[in-house]
């Protein structure tokens, strides 16, 4: 059947999801005259819409976009599974679970029936949403292939600028913000799953060279990268995707240490975020492409800022209303509804179209509502 035929068929089918209007939460109107919202629904309806406009059946992964586009893309797939992840240990609902399975086996023989990729931060992304699905299962072969990617990752790490783990093989000299803080984050989770202290050495060392060599310390802004042949640092890319993994290592070796200044470096960086990359508060539009996720990794490791306990209680209420404001304004005014898709604006609603990198990252915001508001916090 002709892929646009198959949609338009979809669409029209009453789904099992989020697709049917009265299931749509309460949300008032573009204007903000909104009633509370139940961000468990609204979080459902994003993850559903997810799986059912963008998961390929045949290839079991997730398509770049909403219209049937079956070019494969390897590590937008790692965030798409990590959503997953967020949907099934928020709802216990085995129908996201239901999925993981099938996301290893299509993935991998997509990547070219291995884990391995040439690019060194793709690999972190997708090791790093195996830990989780293997933490929310106790399914050991997640564990094994994070562990494998773990392998190769340490392999990027060479003296050139210093240190610091390369972007992409062949590119030795281009070390990156993107391709060392997951790293960090990585380390340091499983340092703290398995207590291997080699790893935490690692996250230490990771985490260090970062901050040295590509963090503005006065004022938390992360630097895009340095070309170690030339020493040119990239300081005119600041992307929320680098604040974002900064501010989650960070986070995750204040949990092995328990010292502040991890917190502090969190910190810096988040208030750095939240007051210069925005649009009147509302995190900025990066385009669609790989941009189109950078907002979601921000705010899913600025989510874990929040909640660590020693954050002082005015910085978790500024960025508790810097998160509602962002999440009430994505679902007033910037969600495509019935079908629950989100565009790159988070204050305007996307056309029919839609990417798997912007739909990922408002899938994110959302559940970090969903989770927060759990919690008691939002």
């Amino acid at each position: 059947m002709n892929n646009k035929y198959l949609i338009l068929l979809l669409a029209m089918i009453p789904c099992l999801f989020a697709c049917e209007s009265e299931n749509i939460p309460n949300s008032g109107d573009d204007d903000g005259n909104k009633e509370t919202i139940d961000w468990n629904k609204a979080a459902n309806n994003g993850c559903d819409a997810l799986i059912t406009s963008f998961w390929n059946t045949n290839g079991q992964y997730f398509n770049t976009n909403n219209n049937g586009n079956t070019t494969f893309q390897y590590w937008p797939n790692a965030h798409a599974l990590d959503v997953l992840i967020d949907a099934y240990t928020r709802t216990n609902d085995a129908t996201y679970k239901s999925y993981f399975d099938k996301w290893f086996t299509g993935v991998k023989v997509r990547n070219g029936n291995t884990w391995e990729n040439d690019f060194y931060d793709d690999m972190e992304w997708n090791a790093l949403a195996l830990l989780r699905a293997w933490k929310a299962t106790g399914d050991v072969r997640y564990k094994n292939a994070s562990l494998e990617l773990w392998g190769y990752i340490k392999q990027g790490w060479n003296d050139q600028a210093e240190g610091g783990i390369t972007w992409k093989k062949g590119m030795e000299y281009s070390k990156n913000a993107c391709s060392n803080g997951p790293a960090a984050i990585l380390a340091a989770r499983l340092y703290q799953e398995f207590g291997n202290t080699e790893d935490r050495e690692w996250a230490v060392k990771i985490y260090n060279w970062l901050k040295t060599t590509l963090v503005n310390t006065n004022n938390g802004m992360v630097y895009d990268n340095i070309d170690a042949r030339t020493g040119v640092i990239k300081k005119e890319w600041i992307f929320t995707y680098n604040q974002g993994t900064y501010i989650g290592a960070a986070v995750e070796l204040h949990k092995i240490f328990n010292e502040k200044a991890y917190l502090n470096d969190a910190v810096l960086a988040a208030d750095y975020t939240i007051s210069s990359l925005v649009d009147n508060s509302i995190l900025k539009s990066e385009g669609n492409g790989d941009g189109g996720l950078f907002k979601g990794i921000f705010v899913r490791y600025f989510t874990q800022l929040i909640q660590q306990e020693r954050l002082d209680a005015a910085a978790q209420k500024r960025y508790l209303q810097f998160m509602k404001l962002n999440a009430e304004t994505l679902w007033n005014q910037g969600t495509q509804k019935p079908g629950t898709f989100f565009g790159p604006n988070w204050r305007v609603k996307p056309g029919t179209t839609v990417g798997l990198t912007e739909q990922l990252s408002g899938c994110m915001l959302i559940e970090s509502a969903a989770l927060l508001d759990k919690k008691g916090l939002l």
